[in-house]
């Protein structure tokens, strides 16, 4: 998913697309399908919206990042359910492996999510670092190796939603029609299929790096800064 507008890093993302800018110093779209095609996947579709051409020009038909990339365009900010229904209009098939074109994850936590999450009838990852922060981030409820909810409300608990879910069949099912009102959001069709009695695995991985302000580019990119 690389649409967004990364409204909290504005007035960086004004000129930019967020999933260019740099993790490492280099773009963070590149190292994370550099990392999903280490981890197994042989095809992507991104969804992009602001600043579509950025992204786009960027990444090419993919070959340069080990696979193969097609587009499918949100030209509104309609949520991650929207976005995902698109690319399923557009011609991917659960189940899919959805992700936020903003985060790096470590490449050993992508296999093993897709390897855990490969029977199951959808996943979603959980961590600890960064922890949960509402209503940004909010806790996961894993029991047992399977999500209770999806958007937890206790403040105790520890383990946040990373953006990183399979989408099977089950779940798949809940987006047409989008469930809720605008923006459309993941979290909902989630809810939807646990509460169908589908199995969603819960997954726990360990830290993400990702660009949500703009200290965030400075923190990931110039760490002998020494930045707290």
């Amino acid at each position: 998913m690389a649409a967004g507008e990364g409204r909290r890093m504005r007035p960086l993302t004004e000129r930019w697309a967020k999933p260019v800018l740099p993790i490492d110093g280099r773009p963070v779209i590149g190292r994370l399908l550099r990392d999903l095609a280490a981890a197994g996947i042989e095809r992507a579709t991104l969804v992009t919206g602001h600043l579509a051409e950025q992204v786009e020009i960027l990444v090419g038909d993919g070959t340069a990042f080990g696979l193969a990339v097609s587009y499918v365009r949100q030209p509104e900010s309609l949520g991650s359910a929207d976005a995902v229904l698109r690319a399923l209009r557009a011609g991917a098939r659960p189940p899919v492996v959805v992700t936020a074109a903003d985060t790096v994850f470590a490449p050993d936590d992508l296999a093993r999510f897709l390897a855990q999450g490969a029977r199951a009838q959808g996943a979603i990852a959980g961590r600890r670092e960064p922890p949960p922060s509402p209503p940004h981030r909010m806790p996961l409820r894993i029991v047992e190796g399977r999500v209770e909810r999806v958007l937890d409300d206790d403040p105790e608990n520890p383990i946040g939603g990373a953006p990183l879910w399979l989408v099977g069949s089950a779940v798949a099912g809940f987006l047409d029609p989008l469930p809720g009102k605008p923006p459309y959001e993941l979290a909902s069709a989630f809810q939807l299929a646990v509460d169908s009695g589908a199995e969603i695995r819960g997954i726990e991985i360990g830290a993400t790096r990702d660009l949500t302000s703009a200290l965030d580019l400075v923190k990931e990119n110039f760490s002998y800064l020494g930045v707290t």
